[in-house]
């Protein structure tokens, strides 16, 4: 396969407070970088959209370094190496690695996020699934919260790819489990794909009364993954010694604040608090692979995914999954899965 001679990149265009915009991102073209020795050049074929890119953009994300304008966005992706100086990596090998949103980058082992087996699942579903989104799920309901049979476990962001794979671990742990989610596509997605007990669209009139209802008994656990607004509203629904996972919060990562939270609430339910942060539970990977690729082989875990075609869509993408419009994984499709 011969190599295009320029490399399409999405940089960054200017940092900024408040939510972000398409003309904080720029397209841009760059030489296809040559690896040197002990470097591999990789291309990418599945771009991986998450929120956390959002504190990066911002400079107050704990894993990464701030942006600058004309630095290239963040982030993981599916790649296949196409030339190798390395001997611990080979020509054709698939990768997770950090990229970052272009089309060709040379780098280091060190880069490499997962080794990936096609065997195990599509190749999209290592950023899916069976990525980072599969694994938080999995230091959820394998570590922090340990459902029990007959636990009701309800589940915000349900459509999304944490939200919807920690529902399905918790129902095979026996819990019943509840999805929230925005919208009743969102919601259908959480019962016929992802088989929760009942979703509530939080956007319908009357939703907080929907979901006592949904929880007669009360709620023993809660996986968080927007935010304070809705857990102050739950926590009144909780029982006592009630666990809250708390793992995501979109909603506030444009101000950098987690506003809102009250925790007089928390404490007259005894609640636990504990915050999921993935890279804890990187351990775990082989071992979570190993049990979710068949899972999913077996028609037990499922998934959903919301593609785009095309690096130059990748900044609107992300603005979609920013509002809370994508429904699944949002991925955008670079290249061929081979060649």
């Amino acid at each position: 396969m011969s190599l295009p001679n320029r490399n399409t990149q999405v940089q960054l265009r200017r940092q900024r407070e408040g939510f972000p915009d398409v003309a904080d991102f720029q397209i841009a073209d760059a030489p296809v970088p040559e690896p040197v020795e002990g470097e591999f050049l990789v291309r990418t074929i599945y771009l991986s959209l998450d929120p956390y890119i959002r504190k990066a953009i911002r400079g107050d994300h704990p894993g990464h370094a701030a942006l600058n304008p004309g630095d290239v966005i963040y982030g993981r992706t599916v790649c296949r190496v196409v030339k190798s100086r390395s001997h611990d990596v080979k020509q054709g090998d698939y990768l997770v690695a950090e990229t970052g949103w272009q089309n060709y980058a040379a780098l280091a082992p060190k880069k490499i996020v997962q080794r990936i087996d096609p065997a195990l699942g599509p190749l999209s579903t290592s950023i899916g699934v069976l990525g980072m989104p599969g694994l938080t799920a999995w230091g959820s309901v394998a570590h922090v919260a340990r459902p029990v049979m007959g636990d009701t476990y309800v589940v915000s962001a349900a459509a999304g790819p944490v939200g919807g794979t920690v529902g399905q671990l918790a129902k095979l742990a026996g819990a019943r489990v509840i999805g929230i989610a925005g919208g009743k596509e969102k919601c259908d997605v959480a019962l016929r794909t992802y088989g929760f007990e009942a979703c509530i669209d939080y956007k319908k009139d009357g939703w907080e009364q929907a979901l006592q209802a949904a929880c007669p008994n009360g709620i023993d656990i809660y996986h968080d993954n927007v935010g304070a607004p809705l857990l102050m509203t739950l926590v009144k629904h909780f029982n006592l010694y009630a666990k809250v996972v708390m793992c995501g919060r979109p909603g506030d990562y444009h101000s950098g604040e987690f506003g809102g939270l009250s925790l007089g609430p928390f404490i007259g339910k005894r609640a636990q608090l504990r915050g999921l942060v993935v890279y804890d539970y990187e351990k775990d990977l082989p071992q979570y692979l190993r049990v979710a690729s068949s899972l999913v082989r077996e028609g037990k875990l499922r998934f959903k995914e919301d593609h785009a075609d095309g690096l130059e869509i990748a900044p609107a993408h992300f603005l979609k999954l920013m509002r809370g419009e994508n429904v699944g994984k949002a991925i955008v499709v670079l290249g061929p899965e081979k060649g």
